[in-house]
């Protein structure tokens, strides 16, 4: 995770954002602290990644790479604004020992690609090529799952899916093309299926541990559905992020096992 010293809004590079719209600093502190807080409560580390002046969406940590135990892809933003990041996102995985693989193909990381059971959800459409699906391919040795995005208020795989665990996911069919709504409907027969107002409050920018599911607390039928799929379901006010079209997901990248949850 990266504390949001510098968020801001002071550009326009998805429809959630608006740089007249005032933006609460203090308020996305108070909420990051109470993110990051929720997370170790439930038991999991949390390492952090140095925030640099001049980078207000680098709170959104979850775009700076793709990794599995100790391989990462790293990230290529789409735009100039969000280039920096990466190479900050790069060198501290090479200090705790992750090997990068520099991407030739425009990725945004977990944004768009999330770990489902030994096999990537791989979404494209809006900022990710879907040339990065080879890329992803070849370094992690496992099965890739391309999907397409067709709604731009749903910019990124992880603000219309969220991975719940090897078998379980949640989203909202509506932001993928009638292709890939047929693809995911035959993997995950059980899935979760989010209302419109839900993944309007990015309720499906979501972590989920194959336990407790961190989510915002607007997505209140989310939430319900969470529990009733066994789960269980942990609010987090992150509203201020939202003005950036971040929520719990985009802030947080997931450090993943390599066996973590894979099929058997």
């Amino acid at each position: 995770m990266c504390r949001p010293d510098h968020f801001a809004v002071h550009y326009s590079i998805n429809v959630w954002m608006d740089p007249a719209r005032p933006v609460d600093r203090a308020c996305a502190l108070a909420q990051w602290d109470e993110l990051r807080g929720t997370y170790e409560e439930l038991g999991h580390r949390v390492h952090l990644l140095d925030p640099e002046p001049g980078l207000p969406d680098m709170v959104f940590a979850a775009n700076g790479a793709f990794v599995v135990g100790d391989r990462a892809l790293g990230a290529r933003f789409r735009e100039l604004v969000r280039a920096d990041e990466a190479p900050a996102h790069r060198a501290w995985l090479e200090t705790a020992g992750v090997a990068v693989t520099e991407p030739v193909a425009v990725n945004e990381g977990e944004g768009d690609f999330a770990w489902a059971g030994g096999r990537i959800l791989a979404g494209a459409g809006f900022r990710s090529d879907p040339a990065a699906h080879t890329e992803l391919a070849a370094v992690f040795g496992v099965p890739v799952v391309p999907l397409q995005l067709v709604d731009p208020r749903f910019y990124h795989l992880d603000t219309a899916l969220a991975v719940l665990d090897a078998t379980t996911i949640a989203y909202y069919p509506p932001a993928f093309s009638p292709a890939s709504q047929a693809v995911l409907a035959d993997l995950f027969p059980e899935a979760i299926v989010a209302t419109e107002a839900d993944a309007l409050v990015l309720g499906l920018n979501a972590v989920s541990d194959g336990r407790h599911v961190v989510l915002a607390t607007q997505a209140r039928d989310l939430a319900d559905a969470v529990a009733r799929a066994g789960f269980e379901p942990v609010p987090v006010d992150v509203s201020e992020l939202m003005k950036s079209g971040g929520g719990v997901k985009c802030a947080t990248l997931e450090l993943h096992a390599p066996h973590q949850e894979e099929l058997s």
